[in-house]
């Protein structure tokens, strides 16, 4: 039986919690808090005008575009700032201010962690308890990992984890901020590879995982020089994704940065690879929201999750 497909789409929006909050946005920028630091951003959307400019003229930390391809510098108010300790519920990891305009996470994605929170802790609820703590944890499988905060969140709810990423530099980084949470001992495994690679040996070797992450970016190589493009190589890879789900499983959550994808394109896509599994499919985009009452909300991605 195929998945039914919601007829409408849904903004997942990710508001204040207590180490990030979008505090203004406007004349194609955000202005933001990162722990102690507020911090200024390219965002083109903002088409409108922000509500306090001073703010952003005061901001500890600006990036500065060179190109098209989302690189430039960071302008420091004060002295550089290279790292800095941030948390999410119980897991807590490094914000770093790297070249492409980020902080080493996303944070309109806590809308997915919190999903991932309840959907793995269901889960574990409704599991026969056996000996072992781990005997009969969800297995859950990350795709472009990145730094690991989606993998710690599922680990902090009780799932078993396989955290794949291409770069080595992001698995240390992940795995660093698993010692930083406290979580080192808990069953995570930790891979560099190609994500093809990887899927495609575990479909062979019949492995089967109760939930599947995938956040790929829309170009990318991998540690062996695999060039990996969205539109080419989604397609394939997200049906070997529902072949590696158990019988029983309990989600396949597709994410999407690109200007050329939907939220409604990436449903149809899912709902081909799912087509014989039954479950519902939800879709739409991920937003972020201007502190306060009647704050703004920023569109930044596109999702599309299957579910049981």
């Amino acid at each position: 039986m195929p998945p039914r497909l919601n007829p409408s789409p849904e903004t997942l929006v990710t508001r204040a919690w207590a180490d990030y909050a979008l505090l203004d946005s406007g004349d194609g920028r955000k202005l933001e808090r990162y722990g102690r630091y507020t911090v200024v951003r390219p965002e083109p959307q903002c088409f409108w005008s922000p509500r306090d400019p001073a703010a952003f003229d005061a901001a500890d930390a600006v990036f500065d575009p060179t190109d098209e391809d989302e690189t430039g510098r960071w302008r420091f108010a004060g002295n550089p700032i290279d790292s800095f300790p941030l948390a999410w519920r119980d897991v807590r990891f490094t914000s770093r201010f790297t070249p492409f305009r980020h902080l080493a996470f996303f944070p309109e994605q806590a809308a997915n962690w919190e999903w991932l929170d309840g959907r793995i802790r269901r889960l574990c609820s409704s599991s026969p308890k056996g000996d072992s703590a781990t005997k009969n944890a969800p297995k859950i499988l990350n795709l472009f990992g990145y730094t690991g905060v989606a993998s710690l969140a599922c680990a902090a709810a009780g799932a078993e984890v396989t955290h794949v990423d291409a770069s080595k530099k992001s698995v240390a980084w992940a795995r660093e901020n698993a010692a930083l949470s406290g979580m080192a001992d808990r069953p995570i495994r930790w891979i560099v590879e190609d994500a093809r690679k990887y899927v495609a040996r575990e479909v062979r070797r019949g492995s089967k995982y109760d939930g599947i992450i995938l956040d790929p970016p829309k170009y990318g190589r991998g540690p062996t020089g695999e060039v990996w493009r969205l539109f080419e190589d989604m397609p394939a890879l997200l049906k070997d994704c529902a072949a590696l789900l158990s019988d029983d499983a309990s989600f396949l959550l597709l994410n999407a940065y690109a200007a050329r994808v939907s939220g409604l394109s990436l449903a149809h896509l899912m709902a081909e690879a799912t087509a014989d599994r039954g479950g519902v499919i939800d879709w739409g985009e991920l937003a972020l929201a201007e502190d306060g009452p009647d704050g703004r909300a920023i569109g930044l991605s596109f999702f599309a999750r299957w579910s049981a």
